[in-house]
Parts: C-alpha cells; structure tokens; sequence
C-alpha cells in the first residue's frame, strides 16, 4: 500500500516537504496571533487589508523572476534555500515592532523570501515527480505544509493559554524555528535542467494561450481570495462581550488550527481527485466551496456555526492550493516549469494588495460586505475557468 502511494514520486519531495513542514510551524505560530497582534498595536480593518496583502503582492514581483532566473541558469536550489534564510532572518524582527506601520515593512521583507523560493520549489517538485502523480505530489506537499501550519497554531494556542506567553514572546519563539527549516536542504537532489537563453519576454510570450486563459480565472479568484485574517478577526467580533477577554482572543486561534487541520487532511485527497477527475473539475468544485464559506461567515453569529465554517474554509483550501499549482505545471514542459509556475504566482501575487484593501474598505462599512465581495468574486471565476479547455487533461 504504501508503495502504491509513493509510486511515481521523488524524494525531493518529501524533502521539500519536511522543509516546508517546519517552516510552517514557524510561520502559522505567527499568523495564528498576526491578526490578534495587529489589532493589539490599533490596527483596524484597512490596516489588517493592507498588511495581509502588501506582503504577497511586493514578493509577487520576485516570484516570475526567480521562475525565470532559476530556468535560465538551470539551477533552483539557491533560490530555494535563500528564500527560506531571508525568511527566518526577518522573523526575529517581528516580536520588536512597537507599531502595525512597521509590519507593513516587515512583513514584505519576510514576503521576498517566500517570493524566491516558492516557484523554484514547486517546479523542482514537478521535475520529481512522474505526470500522472503529480497532483498527488502537490498533494503531498501541501498535507506536510498544513501540518506545519497545524502544530504551530496549535502551539501558538498552548503558548498562550496554558503558560501564559505574551504575544511579543511567542513571536521570538517562532522564529527560532525557523532556521531549523534550513537543514533538510543540504539532502535535496535537484535535476539540473538545461540552461535557457530566452529573454524573460520571449518567453513569457511562448506560454500556452489556455495557461494565460487559466491565469485570467486564477487572478479573479484571487482578488476575492483575501487574507484570513479577516475571517479570524469576523469571529472575534462575535466572541466579543459573550467571552472573557482572554478566550476572545484563545478562541479564534482555536478556530484558525481547526482550519489547518482540515487543510492538512483534505489536500492529499483532493490532489489525488485531481490525479483522477481532473484538475479543471476539482477547481471549480473548490472555488464553490470557498463562495459558499464566505456566505457563511456573512450569516454566521455562534461557536458551532464558526467550527462549521471554518472546517469548509479548510476544504476550499485543500481543494484549491495543491491543485492550482499542478494544473499550473501541466500546461509546459520542463525545461519552463519555473517561468510558468512563477509567472503564476505572480498574478495572484498581485491581486492579494487590491483584494486586500478592497475587503479592508468593505470591512469598515460593514464586515458582512467583504465575505458578500468574496463570494460574488468566486462565483464569477467559475464562469472564467470554464473557459480554460486544455488538451490532454
């Protein structure tokens, strides 16, 4: 049985997942207090908007270079393991900022690490693994990923409830671990793919005309696709005068585990769909799940009806994040897997900003209006992705 599993798919993979696995152990011990820390500095709705969104948008930029970059040269792994240094570097700022403003430069630092590596990494996990298990392979790497995400929240949580950590402290915490996500990078084997000499234009333009069509329904998606912290922060405002202060805020960081785990358990499923129905099929099914979190959380007003939605929150993710990626892979052949990936993160990269400060603008009117944008912007990428007809998938 296990053999079965792991047929078709590299080592690498598990390395890179172990990697990404500890890092998010230290990053989701971040975000699981982020917005919670934000609002503790005074920021409100447009300042959660813009620091949940600069950050991505800013590293977006690097995202098509290091795809490009990592192709032209024929080699990913610097990019990889300097992302993830940058990272951990500028983590241990974090638990000194004295002011939200300041996060809005932090956080696009800490961002520019994730910017390098992401593309190189994915494409080194295409370039590991065969076609036909590739979607279980995103899968994969997306479940350890989660994980990661999981134990930090929940560590976070047991920082904070149980021995009674301050926030500052358990940032310090998290970002000591950080640099132990730079081990497993010394074991990783890349395939070293011939060297290209296309100008980044060349070869943007090379692209297949259904990938562009599939970027033009991943980037809608995208700008209705804000930042969580919203969602954590729509439960606070519930709790708010029916709990004590103190499980006002240990609540939705309760909640936001309760999504990494759901993530965590439906992204090897989902890949593996994906591997069978296709990943057109599985995307739209993925986009329909998050169009109906976001009217959930538009109505929802108890504990049990946020366990609920945030659990659908966690499917969309699952059925959404693994499966965008090797349906982004799948359109080019190897030797641009690192243009094509990183030119797709880009796009949605640069919709996070807008997405970002739309929802934050709409937040302050009222919070009801971001999840109503949310679905209206979900429901009308569906309507784009069925236009995307790629041959042989």
């Amino acid at each position: 049985m296990r053999k079965n599993f792991f047929q078709g798919i590299g080592a690498n993979v598990l390395l890179l997942g172990l990697v990404s696995f500890i890092n998010d152990v230290s990053s989701d011990m971040i975000f699981a207090i982020m917005p919670l820390f934000i609002a503790s500095l005074g920021g409100t709705g447009i300042a959660v908007g813009l620091i949940g969104g600069l950050g991505d948008s800013i590293s977006g930029v690097l995202k098509v270079f290091s795809g490009y970059w990592s192709d032209k040269l024929g080699k990913k792994l610097p990019f990889i393991f300097g992302g993830y240094f940058i990272s951990s570097i500028a983590k241990l700022l974090f638990p000194f900022i004295k002011a939200w403003p300041a996060l809005a430069v932090l956080v696009p630092i800490e961002r520019t690490g994730k910017g390098l590596r992401t593309a190189p990494r994915d494409a080194v996990i295409a370039n590991s693994t065969l076609p036909s298990s590739r979607g279980k392979a995103f899968g994969l790497h997306r479940a350890l990923d989660t994980s990661g995400a999981f134990i930090g929240a929940l560590g976070a949580f047991v920082l904070f409830w149980f021995l009674k950590l301050e926030l500052r402290t358990i940032l310090f915490i998290a970002a000591i671990i950080a640099f132990f996500a730079l081990f497993p990078l010394i074991f990783v084997k890349e395939k070293i793919t011939t060297p290209q000499t296309l100008s980044l234009r060349i070869s943007l333009k090379n692209l297949p005309l259904n990938f562009k069509k599939y970027l033009v329904a991943q980037t809608l998606f995208a700008l209705g696709n804000f930042t969580y912290m919203f969602f954590v922060l729509k439960s606070k405002i519930v709790f708010d005068g029916i709990f004590s202060l103190r499980f006002t805020i240990a609540l939705p960081i309760l909640l936001y585990v309760w999504f990494n785990i759901i993530y965590a358990l439906s992204s090897i499923p989902a890949g593996i769909i994906s591997d069978k129905i296709g990943r057109k099929k599985t995307l739209i099914l993925g986009y329909l799940v998050y169009s109906f979190t976001c009217i959930g959380f538009s109505l929802a007003n108890s504990l049990g009806g946020f366990i609920i939605l945030f659990a659908i929150y966690g499917v969309s993710f699952g059925l959404i994040e693994a499966t965008s990626r090797a349906f982004a892979s799948d359109f080019v052949a190897d030797d641009l897997a690192g243009t094509a990936l990183g030119t797709f993160h880009t796009c949605i990269s640069l919709a996070v900003l807008p997405a970002g400060i739309i929802a934050g603008i709409l937040w302050n009117f009222n919070p009801n209006f971001t999840f109503i944008y949310g679905t209206a912007l979900g429901i009308l990428s569906i309507l784009f992705l069925m236009r995307v007809n790629p041959k042989g998938i």
